[in-house]
């Protein structure tokens, strides 16, 4: 599929409504939901079709002391795939594993470091399950370490043209997934070199971030650019949720807490 296809820069809302609007629509908002009700659960599931693109996947994320050794980080957007369905998103085997929650949405960008020397997609699934359900798969990712197996990274995005344009399967170096336990998301970012090498071990980000790690996804920061993205991403659609359930609490979307900061 060509580029201008495939990205969708910042246009508009994710859901597809004017670009700039608002999460805190005020009066407009829907009367809040009793807190952790299964009504409140099912309309945070709606959130991203209100949210701005840049609200999720801003255009650029500063990482305060999100790199190696401490050091500041920033990554570009070069990407965002029209939002879609789970269909040919994930490998077989984590496609079983996520399948009792569903899939009612995959949002996802993809985003090159500042010396354009690494490349990450990040990707918010938003499931079709209930609180049970997310509470069930949370403690199995958990119980069972499924975040550290190779055989359950989430695939990345390639943008033709891009940095990202070889990004595929076997270039995967790092990868971070983020299951919510109290809400219908999945967050997860994967990361890898933007030259399009193929990584014949890639490491969990818990593990590229160690100290000692000689590796080469760890020496080259991937798993930096993982859990750096992952965290940002998942801080704003958290933010996402909480000012379109709880808008009388809000007079703004406001930064969530975290290392980053968009511009």
């Amino acid at each position: 599929m060509g580029i201008a296809v495939c990205l969708v820069l910042g246009l508009g809302l994710i859901g597809g409504a004017t670009a700039g609007a608002v999460l805190d629509r005020g009066p407009k908002a829907a009367p809040s939901a009793a807190p952790g009700s299964a009504a409140e659960f099912a309309r945070a599931r709606l959130v991203w079709q209100d949210a701005p693109v840049d609200t999720l996947f801003p255009p650029v994320v500063d990482g305060r002391g999100a790199g190696p050794g401490g050091a500041d980080r920033t990554w570009t957007r070069i990407g965002v795939s029209p939002p879609g369905d789970c269909t040919g998103a994930f490998d077989p085997l984590l496609d079983r594993v996520l399948a009792p929650t569903g899939c009612a949405k995959l949002l996802r960008a993809t985003y090159v470091d500042s010396t354009s020397t690494t490349v990450t997609t990040v990707g918010v699934l938003v499931t079709a399950g209930d609180a049970a359900g997310m509470s069930a798969l949370a403690k199995r990712w958990t119980d069972e370490h499924l975040g550290a197996r190779t055989d359950l990274i989430p695939r990345p995005v390639a943008f033709p043209g891009t940095a990202a344009a070889h990004f595929g399967p076997t270039q995967r170096g790092s990868w971070d997934v983020r299951v919510s336990a109290a809400a219908p998301f999945v967050v997860y970012a994967v990361s890898a070199f933007a030259d399009g090498r193929a990584v014949p071990q890639p490491l969990p980000a818990d593990e590229a971030v160690a100290s000692g790690a000689t590796s080469a996804p760890a020496q080259a920061g991937l798993g930096f650019d993982a859990t750096g993205l992952g965290k940002a991403v998942d801080d704003r659609l958290k933010a996402a949720v909480d000012a379109e359930l709880h808008p009388n609490a809000h007079t703004a979307p406001a930064t969530p807490a975290g290392t980053e900061q968009s511009r």
